[in-house]
């Protein structure tokens, strides 16, 4: 399969560490020829919408927001409809109103199109854009200080539920590796995992699902990109240009490339700002 690297849809929400600015380097590092492609840490699926090819497998631990993938497929009309309620009655009272969805179990009582329209809804108007959860996977973050958010975007949601639809995406929701694991040689798989901490000391930006993404963590993803490579997969990963990933993936260091970004949605002050990225290839 030749994928066509040209942008059909944008990310329909705000993503910690999303690939917007970064794309130019990314795209140009993919094959020309593919069989299947594959992307298990979706988030706001830059990437993804800015290649055209058949029957991409995405995939992502969130369940609300592979909710809003599914939704944005199957019902994306309504779903522009909700949102323009939404973005009509925009308040602080209001966001905390839907916020505590999930604190009072009401969440279990609506439909998939009203828990994906809440979902994009406190995204785009949420402090710094960030997805946090705590203990109780319950939606925690603040009311964010925007005068015009934008919050609905009819031409790009349209968009989106089109080239999901056309290309006949599979949508999975669980482990990554579940994603992957019938990958086969000259198959595409993009990983961009939660990201490794900056610092030493301090712990990586965990709440994106209460289980985390640590040391452990990142130690399983590299020998999954080692069985990829065994496989015959072609492989790219993103990830912090740190210590523990640089020895981790040290084996693949003459095809990895730094490149840097501005981060302005982060849990923590010294993720933000320029930064250095790792792009390691296994090709």
């Amino acid at each position: 399969m030749v994928i066509e690297k040209s942008n059909s849809a944008e990310p329909f929400v705000k993503w910690a560490g999303g690939k917007r600015q970064l794309l130019p380097e990314i795209m140009k590092y993919i094959p020309d020829k593919i069989n299947n492609y594959y992307e298990p840490f979706i988030g706001g699926g830059a990437v993804f919408f800015n290649i055209k090819c058949n029957h991409p497998i995405i995939n992502d631990f969130n369940r609300e927001l592979i909710n809003s993938y599914m939704v944005v497929k199957n019902d994306v009309e309504n779903l522009i409809n909700l949102l323009k309620i939404h973005e009509n009655n925009n308040s602080k009272e209001y966001y905390y109103k839907l916020r505590s969805w999930d604190r009072t179990n009401s969440i279990e009582n609506k439909s998939n199109t009203e828990r994906a329209a809440r979902f994009i809804y406190l995204n785009k108007t949420g402090f710094n854009g960030l997805f946090r959860v705590n203990s109780q996977e319950q939606f925690n973050v603040p009311y964010g200080r925007y005068k015009h958010p934008s919050i609905v975007n009819v031409e790009n949601l349209r968009k989106a539920s089109l080239y999901l639809n056309n290309s006949e995406a599979t949508i999975l929701n669980g482990d990554y590796y579940n994603a992957i694991k019938k990958a086969k040689k000259g198959d595409f798989v993009y990983l961009d995992p939660p990201y490794a901490p900056l610092t030493q000391d301090r712990e990586s930006f965990v709440g994106y699902t209460i289980n985390g993404f640590g040391k452990d963590q990142q130690i399983r993803l590299r020998n999954v990109f080692d069985e990829l490579t065994n496989k015959g997969v072609y492989a790219m990963l993103s990830n912090s240009k740190v210590p523990l990933i640089e020895n981790l993936y040290e084996k693949y260091k003459n095809t990895t490339k730094i490149v840097s970004a501005k981060r302005n949605i982060n849990s923590n002050t010294s993720g933000r700002g320029e930064v250095q990225e790792l792009l390691i290839k296994n090709y």
